[in-house]
């Protein structure tokens, strides 16, 4: 496996909200360093924000007691964010899709279709309890 020069950044907060903005600031700044456009850095601090937020609300039902690791790896080529928390899971699979949602005037439930669109490519590896993960990859 080439690793073409790999960077890795990691951090690890406290789950809740006022905390969102950190971890933005982190992303961001790793992005605009990298030399990405406005535009993918902004892409990139909105998916980090929804999944982020889904950890607080869903996998940790906003017990701010747990934490959240993220973890930014970078090459020439691309950013991979990995956002990892140890609470409750979900299948990926099973949700409804956005128009649905809409269409049953459902509220919230397109975080993930948000994230699919502004991301090259999302990939979940979820154990419930132990270790959930997204795995984000947004390219130059």
């Amino acid at each position: 496996m080439n690793t073409d020069n790999l960077n890795t950044f990691s951090m690890q907060i406290a789950s809740r909200t006022d905390n969102l903005e950190i971890i933005r600031m982190f992303v961001a700044d790793i992005a605009k360093n990298l030399g990405m456009t406005e535009e993918a850095v902004y892409e990139i601090e909105l998916a980090v924000d929804e999944a982020c937020t889904n950890v607080i609300k869903h996998a940790y039902r906003f017990d701010s007691t747990q934490y959240i690791d993220i973890t930014v790896q970078t090459n020439s080529r691309k950013l991979t964010i990995i956002i990892s928390d140890r609470g409750v899971g979900f299948n990926p699979d099973q949700l409804e899709s956005p128009e649905l949602r809409i269409k049953k005037h459902a509220r919230g439930g397109l975080g993930i279709a948000l994230i699919r669109k502004v991301m090259d490519e999302v990939t979940f590896d979820i154990h419930p309890g132990q270790r959930n993960e997204v795995r984000m990859v947004k390219y130059f």
